[in-house]
């Protein structure tokens, strides 16, 4: 593994992860890394009648705070942006909801996964 790319197969094993929560809850999985402009939305998922965009975080430690907080205010508005793309494509007119998924990966293989619903 090339020097400097942890960080994008940490990231790829929390998608992962999140995803198979997720599809353990019920929810679809509609699209992965979906990309519009400078923007991806980590999943999109159908939950019940409810569109879910889904921002993941996944950090393997918590010194400079917990994985959920590194998602900015530039962030969501670019996940918003791509969000409306993405309706638009679909012709989805009705109720969404963005959340995040936080995960802190141990070195011993575990993880502990947070599930913030309607977080911005």
């Amino acid at each position: 593994m090339p020097p400097g790319n942890s960080h994008l197969i940490t990231g790829k094993l929390g998608e992962a992860i999140a995803e198979t929560y997720l599809c353990s809850l019920g929810y679809e999985i509609l699209e992965r890394n979906w990309r519009f402009s400078k923007s991806e939305i980590d999943l999109i998922a159908k939950h019940e009648e409810l569109l879910v965009f889904i921002e993941v975080k996944t950090r393997t430690y918590d010194y400079f705070g917990p994985p959920e907080s590194f998602v900015s205010e530039h962030k969501e508005l670019l996940i918003h942006e791509a969000a409306s793309a993405y309706m638009d494509k679909i012709n989805y007119d009705w109720e969404i909801r963005f959340d995040i998924i936080g995960i802190l990966l141990d070195s011993n293989g575990t993880h502990k996964l947070e599930h913030f619903k309607d977080a911005f």
